[in-house]
């Protein structure tokens, strides 16, 4: 069932399916809800199911302001209430992983899954910080120089050549918050999620690489780590029967 709720004075879009103990789906950034469509109908045969199109995705509106993850996870808060949702079972792919880490972290749950997750902040190189420094040095220098549409244009090819996907794919606004959310460093919160956490990971996962994996199973208290060998950033998809397989057993359906 398709269905809307307002947080922020916007409109945000989420399905539920089937009944029971309650699950709540978090898609990762540049995805919705559908991307869980492959397991939605086994969860439901035991499970409430709510997959949510996080703001600025799917069906759901962009934010009016620049959110940040703690904006992000206020609103699936906003949204468990308005359901009467007490200690669901969270499971988080890639962005949706930071969410469900926020939420788990003050909140009952019941049990918790990562998959390919964001929260660890990465390694940053000397690199880094001189492209991302030369590049706000173009943005303020550029127009003085050589006028506004110029330097507009070559801002724009740096972005193309240097942007991430997800970043040049992005609005202005989920440009903003992309850059806001991918520097929030979530360690410090993995302690306190004290309930039990299945991490399933791709070993050749490049955006968030396994050491990430690895870090937080040092850090939450009752995690464990499935490797799915060979696959990357979508290891949900990429090794489907695994991730079913392990996804069935942490959450106890025949």
């Amino acid at each position: 069932m398709d269905a809307r709720y307002k947080y922020d004075d916007i409109t945000l879009s989420y399905t539920v399916e089937g009944e029971g103990d309650t699950v709540m789906l978090l898609h990762g950034w540049g995805c919705d809800k559908s991307i869980w469509s492959p397991i939605v109908e086994t969860l439901a045969a035991k499970y409430r199911v709510v997959a949510v199109d996080f703001a600025g995705f799917g069906l759901s509106d962009e934010p009016r302001t620049v959110w940040g993850v703690e904006e992000y996870t206020r609103s699936v808060e906003a949204l468990a209430k308005e359901l009467g949702v007490v200690s669901p079972t969270l499971i988080g792919h890639s962005f949706g992983g930071r969410v469900a880490i926020v939420y788990a972290s003050r909140n009952s749950v019941e049990r918790v899954v990562l998959t390919d997750a964001a929260g660890v902040k990465p390694r940053r190189t000397w690199r880094y910080y001189y492209k991302v420094y030369t590049f706000k040095l173009m943005k303020r220098v550029l127009p003085l120089l050589i006028g506004k549409q110029k330097a507009q244009m070559l801002v724009d090819q740096r972005r193309r050549k240097s942007g991430s996907s997800d970043y040049n794919s992005a609005t202005p606004m989920m440009r903003a918050i992309l850059s806001k959310c991918v520097n929030e460093d979530l360690c410090h919160l993995m302690p306190r999620v004290e309930a039990p956490v299945l991490l399933f990971w791709g070993d050749k996962d490049s955006a968030t690489p396994i050491s990430d994996a690895r870090t937080m199973e040092r850090l939450m208290p009752n995690a464990g780590l499935v490797v799915a060998e060979g696959a990357g950033h979508y290891a949900m998809l990429e090794q489907a029967e695994l991730w079913r397989a392990s996804l069935m057993s942490f959450l106890k359906i025949d």
